[in-house]
């Protein structure tokens, strides 16, 4: 995959899209037990003009989350990473993995996805009961 249409087509063919923007896509992973996890995939370029690929899914609130143990949760992680953004106006912790499209094929995209979307799912669950485990 060398491009976003590439990634758009690939996923489009394997989920039901819900954002369908010029760069921005976006579609519930199914993982069984009746839990779903969203995913967001979009374009990034950096200065030299090199195109990376972000998948990202929202976890829960920045609110009462301890920076310290998302900065610790980051250094221990080997895919993904958290980072904050607005969702509906407010900041949200979102999983995240930048990727450059030449290392990108169909495979490799479907296995990143899966292990965000999982692992995010296993996080939500734990910011939504209050847990201290991230």
């Amino acid at each position: 995959m060398r491009h976003f249409e590439a990634v758009r087509s690939h996923i489009g063919s394997q989920h039901e899209l819900h954002h369908n923007d010029p760069y921005l896509i976006s579609f519930d992973l199914e993982l069984g037990q009746d839990r779903r996890q969203g995913i967001y995939l979009a374009e990034l370029e950096d200065e030299a003009g090199r195109r990376y690929l972000r998948i990202s899914t929202p976890i829960g609130p920045l609110a009462g989350t301890d920076p310290c143990r998302c900065l610790r949760f980051n250094w221990q992680q080997r895919t993904g990473f958290l980072a904050v953004a607005d969702l509906d106006g407010s900041p949200f912790l979102h999983l995240c993995e930048n990727r450059p499209y030449e290392f990108l094929d169909g495979s490799e995209l479907e296995r990143v996805i899966h292990e965000l979307g999982t692992l995010g799912d296993q996080l939500e669950l734990i910011i939504a009961a209050g847990g201290d485990a991230l």
